[in-house]
């Protein structure tokens, strides 16, 4: 009993640590948004973590996992993430893979994603889509179809998925559109019971609170990310991963008492 309240006090402190960090630029303050849809384990991952030894993640997609709009390599939202995961478990190696490359649709990551899972193993795909297909006006039937045949691949290589789709920005010219990609991405991955980080919502949430300051969430073309809105959307994944992975882990740890 004693170990497993021990991993529900980890888990707690870094939950809490993670939702009260601040990231700031300019009048942009980052506060804590639920980013998961729906609300979901991720049990095969959370038996990774209790068990080590190491961890690694592909984060693949477009722009947005390159990071474009960031100042620098370490200001992504992957690097980032590998940084907060590392404090909220500081005993186990963490390798996030950036495999992010600009101006993908997702055929084109859905190829590389192929390759990347008969190249090595992971225990966990971030896969960022939708934003180039849905900006670039992309057949919304065949998005939804190709978003399936990667979650099934991923399935079938016997590795956790998340999901992390579009971002929201004041520019969007066909807004109703772009919606519908988004909600194509909610709806295929609810089918398969799949998390999706909700980047989409959470930013429209950020843009409702103060529409002036958002505008240091984002880079100077309007469109990507800047390094406060990386980190922003970093901070949120790692609460929600924490909170995805801590009931499986206190399970194992009251088991093995």
């Amino acid at each position: 009993m004693r170990a497993a309240m021990r991993f529900l006090a980890l888990n707690l402190f870094a939950a809490t640590m993670l939702a009260g960090a601040t990231a700031q630029a300019g009048t942009f303050s980052c506060r804590e948004t639920p980013i998961v849809q729906p609300v979901a384990s991720l049990s095969a991952l959370s038996a990774r973590i209790a068990k080590g030894p190491s961890l690694t993640i592909l984060a693949i997609g477009s722009s947005s996992t390159e990071g474009i709009g960031a100042s620098a390599k370490d200001k992504t939202y992957p690097a980032r993430l590998k940084a907060l995961l590392g404090k909220a478990w500081p005993s186990l190696p963490i390798e996030i893979v950036n495999a992010g490359i600009g101006g993908e649709t997702a055929p084109q990551t859905l190829t590389r994603l192929k390759t990347a899972l008969g190249a090595r193993r992971y225990d966990l795909v971030i896969w960022q889509v939708g934003t180039n297909d849905a900006v670039n006006g992309g057949d919304l039937g065949a998005f939804k179809t190709m978003v399936g045949d990667g979650i099934a691949m991923v399935k079938q290589a016997g590795v956790s998925l998340a999901l992390l789709d579009p971002q929201f920005f004041p520019g969007i010219r066909e807004p109703e559109r772009y919606r519908d990609f988004v909600s194509a991405i909610a709806n295929t991955a609810r089918g398969q019971n799949v998390p999706v980080f909700t980047r989409y919502d959470a930013m429209r949430e950020w843009y409702r609170n103060d529409a002036q300051a958002f505008t240091s969430a984002l880079s100077s073309d309007g469109f990507h990310m800047s390094d406060a809105g990386y980190d922003c959307l970093a901070r949120d994944m790692a609460t929600a991963l924490v909170g995805m992975t801590a009931p499986a882990r206190a399970v194992m740890a009251q088991t093995a008492r």
